[in-house]
């Protein structure tokens, strides 16, 4: 029997080794190396485009090998990604670097909830998965702020030193995922059986079988991938304006620190609400990201900040319930897949949107 208590513990912990680092603020540490802002939409894209391509086939790899050995992968890419950008001195290793970032992100996106509700669900506790879902929110913009208040901090050392500390942090987070547990998930031993690639087809297959059938959990993504766009888009690109709207230096930090809480409060505000409908809680999530956005336009740095803080609230809040109403959807045996696909659908959107965020922030 898996101690559902520890196993969480667990990934918690993993998740706060993985999003702190001196490299949070890239997009500042990539300006400040004369990279222009289009540079780093297509740095951006390049991010997107891998994870379009190896998204799916990550959560396959999963469902088939285990969550547990691809989380393992996942951080192995990123000690590969930091050392690439160590070596980077003109885009094409930044863009080499990022994109090893981006398998990172594939080997994770899909493993690391799977593997906490199907722990639930084996000790029949799956109903405090949006519990969890929101927990990792707030670790991710908790991580991610005192990461950007390091900003100045990484300017001064240097981004070879920065990145250099990622690497230690990586071996760190693999020495803690050694320590899971893997699910025995029904099925699984008898696909491996079968060989790699016809485990890895059928498993696709019935994937695509499932979100064929399952209109309202792919409405449900693709919704949510495009208000999460937004926000994300957003805050990346803040790093770089709040600069030039005239913010201290000395600042900088603080205020991507608290454009960062706003998804604190929402992925805790939204557990106040259990019984609130899906279609409100959608309204007034987008109504959010979209003010936010709308004060970015102002010519005030604490304006901006302020209009940041409100789209990561109403980002997570949406995110938090999402998540849990698309994993009480998923079948099992498909699961990594399946929440990789979600991650798919923001991949889409984001290939789309940000070499446009790129020109619109450049000329604002």
């Amino acid at each position: 029997m898996i101690n559902v208590n520890k196993q969480i513990k667990k990934l918690y912990t993993s998740s706060v080794i993985a999003n702190l680092s001196l490299t949070g603020a890239w997009v500042t540490l990539l300006a400040a190396r004369g990279f222009s802002l289009v540079e780093i939409g297509i740095a951006e894209t390049v991010f997107h485009l891998v994870s379009l391509i190896f998204e799916l086939p990550s959560g396959v790899l999963a469902d088939v090998f285990g969550k547990k050995k691809m989380l393992i992968v996942s951080a192995l890419m990123c000690m590969i990604g930091n050392i690439a950008m160590i070596l980077s001195g003109d885009l094409f290793m930044v863009c080499l670097s990022i994109a090893f970032q981006a398998l990172n992100y594939n080997f994770s996106s899909g493993s690391g909830d799977a593997l906490a509700y199907e722990t639930m669900k084996l000790n029949g506790t799956e109903s405090g998965f949006e519990r969890y879902e929101s927990n990792q929110l707030i670790i991710y913009r908790i991580c991610g702020g005192l990461s950007t208040l390091c900003a100045g901090f990484a300017l001064t050392i240097g981004h070879k030193a920065a990145y250099g500390a990622d690497l230690l942090m990586c071996a760190l987070q693999i020495a803690v995922l050694m320590t899971l547990k893997e699910v025995p998930i029904d099925g699984m031993a008898e696909r491996r059986d079968r060989g790699t690639l016809r485990a890895m087809v059928s498993c696709f297959r019935e994937s695509a079988v499932f979100l064929r059938k399952a209109g309202r959990a792919v409405g449900l993504m693709m919704c949510n991938s495009f208000v999460g766009a937004i926000d994300i888009l957003l805050l990346f690109y803040l790093q770089a304006k709040l600069r030039e709207r005239g913010i201290p230096l000395w600042l900088l930090g603080p205020a991507l620190l608290f454009m960062e809480l706003g998804g604190v409060v929402g992925s805790k505000l939204i557990l106040k609400l259990p019984h609130l409908r899906y279609r409100h809680v959608f309204a007034v999530c987008t109504m959010l990201v979209l003010l936010g956005l709308a004060a970015e336009h102002s010519a005030y740095y604490w304006v901006m900040a302020a209009g940041g803080f409100i789209a990561a609230m109403g980002d997570d809040a949406l995110q938090v319930r999402t998540n849990a109403r698309l994993q009480d959807m998923f079948p099992s045996e498909q699961r990594a897949t399946l929440t990789s696909a979600d991650s798919f659908s923001f991949s889409v959107i984001m290939i789309v949107l940000s070499p446009l965020a790129g020109y619109f922030f450049s000329i604002w």
